[in-house]
């Protein structure tokens, strides 16, 4: 009788969803993933298709992640992690924003303003090279990430940028020691502003030089 008593309560449709609440969307629409996702409105919370939702926000690539979370007795919560760019990449089609596992978030003729351009060669978004500046980048304090014109790398040992403006450069060398090279540079910008015509060489960041150029 227990057993039957919970199975009419787990599958009444007194228990059935009734509301879905999308959190954490900015570049994604929550209009187009709540239609994605409300062919589960009716069903009885327990025979929620999981695996269904899961394919139908595999079609946005913009969605890095996302977790659920159900509120008796009638909401699903779906909390969206989006992907971040990191950079920008030239491809034959244009330039791709890419996210930092180089994944592509959108593409265009022209190249997106405020986000720096990656060149890695031929070396593609699955190199170290690549890898290797987005560590850089992400290691930058925020002011001077969103100065960073162009990150360069042909390995994982000779990363450099290039800020706008006067065209200050950076040397880095490897991703090793990012967080100390990134308070290095900061100190060092700071010394000399950002109008003087110097190159910050930071992949020795015990002993950091600047250089004019």
């Amino acid at each position: 009788m227990l057993v039957a008593l919970l199975a009419v309560a787990i599958y009444s449709p007194l228990l059935a969803l009734r509301t879905i609440r999308i959190e954490g969307t900015s570049a994604v629409s929550a209009d187009e993933v709540m239609a994605a996702v409300d062919g589960q409105l009716g069903t009885p919370l327990a025979l929620i298709d999981y695996d269904r939702i899961r394919t139908e926000l595999d079609g946005f690539p913009l969605i890095r992640s996302f977790v659920t979370e159900v509120l008796p007795p009638a909401t699903l919560v779906v909390r969206i992690v989006e992907r971040a760019p990191v950079g920008t990449i030239a491809t034959p089609a244009g330039f791709a924003v890419v996210d930092p596992a180089g994944v592509p978030l959108s593409t265009s003729a022209q190249r997106m303003p405020g986000v720096p351009l990656i060149d890695v060669g031929s070396k593609g978004v699955d190199s170290t090279a690549f890898r290797a500046v987005v560590e850089v980048l992400l290691a930058l304090p925020d002011a001077i990430r969103a100065r960073v014109d162009t990150a360069q790398a042909t390995s994982k040992d000779d990363v450099s940028l290039v800020l706008e403006g006067v065209g200050q450069r950076v040397v880095w060398g490897s991703a090793d020691r990012s967080a100390l090279k990134a308070r290095v540079l900061q100190d060092l910008m700071a010394t000399q502003g950002e109008n003087a015509k110097v190159e910050f060489d930071v992949s020795a960041p015990l002993s950091p030089v600047v250089r004019p150029r």
